[in-house]
């Protein structure tokens, strides 16, 4: 493989976990990891993280953690563009550690620097002798795999309830795409903010 000739491109990726808004809820961490297709290859970084546990400030309605992400893929194509998943956790009553909320987003498709607002959501039982049983015992519904988020299969007969949001900033760095044929476009012109230019042979 010669650099005029690649037979991959690179997404590099950093940023962080900048804060996220739970207005019923103090004393939170998250988790992350990064969910992707069969032709990509993380080649650096870390693909999954747990932050420390923060506070809201004194008058505050926001959770900040600013916790740093970087990791670099390798591909031949962008179908299974990476997701970031993140799953946030706190004590309940009882001093159990619970899901907070659930949440997953692309990493966006073009280079420069992003933030996105994710909205997040948890799992909820199918009946009330359940929804109170679970509290009684401090075990709330929730993913064993939260890699899940990111995927459609069994979604549309799982029940959740939205609450809370998170944000992230991101800063993208991409390598020979447009060389393989694909042209970074405005996020807002097109549905996947790729396209694809007929390759010289």
């Amino acid at each position: 493989m010669t650099s005029d000739n690649p037979s991959v491109f690179l997404l590099m990726v950093n940023g962080q976990i900048e804060a996220a808004d739970f207005p019923e809820y103090d004393d939170l961490y998250c988790k992350y990891c990064f969910v992707y297709g069969h032709d990509w290859a993380p080649t650096s970084g870390l693909e999954e993280g747990i932050s420390q546990i923060t506070s809201k400030g004194r008058g505050s309605r926001s959770l900040v953690w600013n916790f740093p992400l970087d990791i670099s893929f390798k591909s031949t194509n962008p179908f299974g563009w990476p997701q970031i998943v993140v799953s946030v956790y706190g004590p309940d009553t009882f001093g159990n550690d619970v899901v907070r909320g659930y949440g997953a987003i692309h990493i966006p498709f073009t280079p420069g620097k992003h933030t996105k607002t994710i909205p997040m959501f948890v799992p909820e039982s199918t009946s009330r002798l359940q929804k109170f049983t679970s509290w009684l015992m401090g075990r709330r519904p929730e993913f064993t795999d939260p890699k899940v988020v990111a995927q459609g299969d069994g979604r549309e007969v799982t029940r959740v309830r939205s609450q809370g949001f998170v944000t992230i900033q991101f800063n993208i760095v991409t390598k020979d795409m447009k060389k393989l044929g694909y042209e970074t476009t405005s996020e807002h012109s097109t549905a996947t903010g790729l396209t694809k230019t007929s390759q010289k042979l």
